[in-house]
Formats: C-alpha cells, structure tokens, sequence
C-alpha cells in the first residue's frame, strides 16, 4: 500500500511541475514576467516565480518534501500556503490569466531545466 501511496505522490508532483511549466508559457505569451525552474529530468521538484506587477511577487514551490505558496509586495511576505491551500491560491492565480488579466510591462519570462 505504501508503494503504491509514494507512486501516486511522485506522478502527483510530475503533473503539478508540468503545469506549471505550461502556465509559465501561457504567462510569456501574455507578457508577464516568471521563471519556472526543474532540476534534473524527473520533474520531481520546481521553483515558479511571477511578478504580477513591479513590486507584487508570486513564488510557488513544489517537491516531494512540500509544496508552498508565497505572496509578496515591496519585498515584504504577505502570506505563505502550504498543501491544498497553495494549490487553491495557483488555481486563482490560472484563473485570472484565463480570464484575460491586464499584463503588465516587464521582461520575458524565462521557463528553464537544470
């Protein structure tokens, strides 16, 4: 049973890393500046990063120790998630670029493998 649980965990993770990967492409195309890095070619882990305005940042972490969520505004924390929250807040975060938010002016985004 517990095999299987750590299977379903890693596929878990792989799919989380790879959209991802695919929400950074969609946030390039709309002009808005994010990286989103892997390590290695197992997608067992990514560091997403957006900036929604010049002092508003957006970091999403995901491993097989975590997953967590980070808001910040002039460089100060304003919320941290783990777990199912931290996937809620990506979810609003998809939904707003889904429903055509305003880009804002800044550098491409960058979608990297290490």
């Amino acid at each position: 049973m517990f095999l299987r649980l750590a299977q379903q965990h890693r596929q878990f993770v792989q799919d989380l890393v790879m959209n991802l990967q695919a929400l950074a492409i969609v946030l390039e195309r709309r002009g808005y500046p994010a990286s989103c890095y892997t390590c290695g070619g197992q997608m067992s882990s990514a560091s997403f990063m957006v900036s929604l305005n010049e002092n508003h940042l957006i970091r999403f972490l995901v491993s097989d120790y975590g997953i967590t969520w980070t808001e910040m505004r002039d460089d100060r924390e304003l919320m941290k998630l783990e777990g199912a929250e931290a996937i809620s807040q990506l979810q609003e975060l998809a939904d707003l670029v889904k429903y055509s938010i305003a880009p804002c002016e800044a550098p491409t985004l960058v979608t990297k493998t290490i």
